[in-house]
């Protein structure tokens, strides 16, 4: 980050103006890009959006529009809010987040056109490319939720893809055995409630280096669930590895709202256990006495002892609450996306889900959008593959995760977690 002190001499007492110009120049560079590939190297074509489907009350056209001028179209935008940041930075003040949110709008709106643009077909109905990025976001919100309670009462939750892991395998093989899916999924949270337990026990009872042991709790459990899939859930897969799917259903009124409608309120009931998940943990952790203690102790734990807190029992218990809330995450691949279990199914979104909440600032609101933005990415890759682009088929596997490297390592600048998280605390 490029950082440029100047002493403004004009008032009475010396002000130091630090202009900070590091989203100036991420704008700027994308902005060259955009000119270059998005503009300047744009297909011949036209794209078609579907903004409505069959159900809606209200029928809205769809969006034809043409790859080069949309192109050009985007690239003005982001040249102009590039020049206003500047023009900002300048003058000593911050970026505010509407200009912020223009730009990436404006600059994923502009990759998508410019990615359909480039296949066989060019014909989508946005409502599928949003409705399936909200879905595949599901895990990601819920791990980077289990990890945000934890690292917020200062414990480093690098165990994430473990608790998705064994939350999933506990889901199938009790909701195959029982037929009923609500069972299986208490079961992924019991199962996520299991790993938590492990991590909390070795790093706040034995004073085990945390990161160390979310490595080793994610070996275990891959390792564990891959023996127990070929050796028990492969030899009696209609009864231990086919389990009922969670159901789905629509919210009347609401899901008749035009775009946003069938996307957010006509989707599996596990997407609306994570709207309550995420209100939830945002009012506890922002309004209530619970949440001024699980902050405090993964801030300054040694004043909170002081005040009458025990810390290591809060902490244990919201490591465990985590669990509960990743293994929900974690029933999501077995009882909606599928019906079966695979070794290794989560695929590293435990991991995303951790760089969602570093790119999130720790914050719930900040993971739940940047875990959509992975999960957009993620949807990505399926549309293209559909639509039949000419990128290799590696380049689109990798996507998901260029997107989240991109994103924590560019993007998140001098945030700063909690300032005991990873910190062993013991009294005296």
């Amino acid at each position: 980050m490029s950082t440029t002190a100047v002493i403004d001499t004009a008032t009475p007492q010396d002000t130091v103006l630090v202009r900070h110009w590091k989203n100036t120049w991420i704008f700027g560079t994308l902005s060259v890009i955009s000119l270059l590939v998005l503009a300047l190297n744009a297909p011949v074509s036209r794209v078609v959006l579907g903004l409505s489907t069959k159900d809606d009350v209200i029928q809205l056209p769809a969006l034809n529009l043409s790859t080069p001028t949309t192109g050009w179209a985007v690239t003005a935008v982001l040249i102009a809010v590039t020049l206003w940041c500047a023009k900002l930075t300048f003058s000593g003040k911050k970026t505010p987040l509407y200009l912020s949110a223009i730009f990436w709008f404006s600059f994923i709106f502009g990759v998508l056109i410019w990615a359909i643009g480039s296949a066989r077909m060019t014909e989508i109905s946005l409502i599928t490319i949003l409705t399936g990025a909200v879905a595949l976001s599901v895990p990601m919100i819920f791990g980077s939720m289990g990890g945000l309670l934890c690292e917020r009462s200062g414990i480093i939750n690098i165990a994430i893809e473990g608790q998705l892991l064994f939350g999933a395998f506990s889901a199938v093989l009790v909701g195959s055995m029982t037929g009923n899916p609500w069972l299986g999924l208490i079961a992924a949270m019991i199962g996520g409630m299991l790993v938590s337990f492990l991590l909390a026990t070795f790093s706040i009872k034995y004073l085990v280096d945390q990161t160390i042991v979310g490595v080793v709790v994610n070996v275990l459990v891959s390792g564990l669930t891959g023996f127990l899939y070929s050796r028990v859930l492969q030899q009696d897969a209609a009864h231990l590895n086919s389990a009922p799917r969670l159901p789905s259903f629509e919210i009347p009124v609401l899901s008749q709202i035009p775009v946003i409608g069938p996307v957010l309120f006509n989707q599996s009931v596990i997407v609306y256990l994570m709207y309550i998940v995420v209100g939830t943990i945002w009012f506890s952790l922002n309004k209530t006495r619970w949440g001024l203690r699980t902050r405090a102790v993964g801030e300054h734990p040694q004043a909170a002892d002081t005040l009458g807190v025990n810390v290591n029992r809060l902490r244990f218990s919201n490591v465990m609450i985590a669990g509960a809330v990743a293994g929900m995450g974690g029933a999501f691949f077995t009882l909606v996306a599928v019906s079966s279990f695979n070794a290794d199914m989560t695929a590293g979104q435990g991991y995303i889900a951790l760089a969602a909440l570093i790119f999130g600032r720790w914050k719930p609101l900040g993971a739940l959008s940047a875990s959509l933005l992975f999960g957009f990415s993620l949807q990505m890759q399926f549309i293209l593959s559909g639509l039949g682009t000419d990128i290799p088929t590696e380049l689109l596997a990798m996507l998901p995760y260029v997107v989240t490297i991109l994103a924590v390592a560019g993007l998140v600048g001098r945030s700063r977690g909690p300032a005991a998280a990873g910190k062993a605390y013991t009294k005296g």
